[in-house]
């Protein structure tokens, strides 16, 4: 597997002085950098919003159209799920307890995704190597999509700010595929092994979780709800729609904007930044002052400290927001940020529209 190498020790002090500041909030309210009840109950309303209207779908007699509005409903809850509650049981910071961690992470497989694939891309290589192209997968080609200035400019890219959002759209579904040909590549390179785990059991668990799901979220409600099988397939289409767009959105408004940076490495692999400040150059958050969206999301609009500090749980990035701010400002360094939740969306579509035609 290649690697990059972070050069620059002459700014270290701004990590040490951004922990510092951070670790002292935390000692001072005598609380813990995990989650707490807040957490459990998010977890609890995610998994409600998911699994109640899919219950009534599959064992209470109602009109047919039901199923759609139903649908969007189970879009919305299985996006919170990704967001809201595996995200962080995935860092670790769900809770201190590491089974809790590990039960709320397999949520996962709830929503048609593979818990290991997701920590390698993420985790691993999200969070370390954020936005360095041919080493971050979040911003790798996907199909008629640029998401990088450094990867090859293709004539239907100038429209991509168009059909954007379509796609994204098809982001869930296309994982299903996708995740068979990553797990591959992880196996080739090495990566699994690197994780404690092998080639046969992941494939293993991949096909058996996959079958479960489409099992239950297909072939159930086709053998015990009175709904027609179109009917079904275009309720499962709905509400993966709806999860895509949904999550699509939130991950490319915090990397692909016109404020976040994506350095490239000299021939060695040396990104001569500092880790704390790379990530800090190369994310953006939105909408701070937006509870609700905030909510929604688990957090992500507080991508910055979410970047600088995964294993702290998100129900804590309001409180340490200002903290991380006003330290950057201290060392004369950008906080990247855009106001509102449209101004985000804007900056991405335009970024969008600039990566289409140079």
């Amino acid at each position: 597997m290649k690697t990059i190498k972070f050069i620059n020790k002459d700014r270290a002090q701004f990590t040490v002085a951004l922990r510092k500041n951070v670790n002292e909030y935390f000692k001072n309210k005598g609380i813990s950098t995990k989650g707490n009840w807040k957490m459990m109950l998010k977890a609890i309303a995610m998994l409600s919003i998911y699994m109640i209207p899919f219950a009534l779908i599959l064992f209470l007699p109602m009109a047919n159209w039901l199923i759609f509005p139903l649908s969007v409903i189970m879009g919305i809850g299985m996006a919170g799920i990704g967001m809201s509650v595996m995200h962080d049981a995935a860092h670790g910071s769900f809770s201190g307890r590491r089974w809790l961690n590990k039960l709320f992470g397999s949520t996962m497989y709830s929503i048609g995704g593979n818990s290991f694939n997701w920590r390698v891309q993420h985790n691993v290589l999200h969070h370390t190597f954020t936005n360095i192209d041919g080493f971050d997968e979040d911003i790798e080609p996907k199909g008629s999509l640029r998401l990088s200035p450094h990867t090859p400019l293709r004539k239907i890219h100038r429209f991509q700010h168009v059909y954007a959002f379509f796609l994204y759209c098809l982001m869930t579904l296309s994982r299903f595929v996708n995740e068979f040909g990553q797990l591959i590549r992880y196996n080739k390179a090495g990566i699994t092994k690197q994780q404690g785990s092998t080639a046969k059991k992941e494939m293993t668990r991949l096909i058996l979780t996959k079958t479960a799901y489409f099992s239950i979220i297909l072939v159930f409600p086709l053998l015990f709800s009175g709904y027609s099988w179109w009917l079904i397939v275009l309720g499962f289409l709905i509400m993966h729609f709806v999860a895509g767009v949904f999550m699509s959105v939130v991950f490319q408004m915090a990397h692909v904007v016109e404020e976040a940076e994506q350095p490239l490495p000299d021939l060695e692999g040396a990104i001569y930044n500092e880790w704390a400040i790379h990530e800090l150059e190369t994310t953006a958050n939105f909408a701070r002052g937006n509870r609700f969206l905030g909510w929604m999301v688990g957090g992500l609009n507080y991508q910055i400290e979410h970047h600088l500090f995964p294993t702290i749980c998100h129900v804590h990035y309001r409180a340490i927001s200002p903290i991380v701010e006003k330290t950057a400002i201290e060392f004369g360094l950008k906080y990247n940020q855009n106001k509102t939740f449209f101004n985000a969306v804007g900056s991405h579509v335009r970024m969008l529209k600039k990566l289409g035609r140079n």
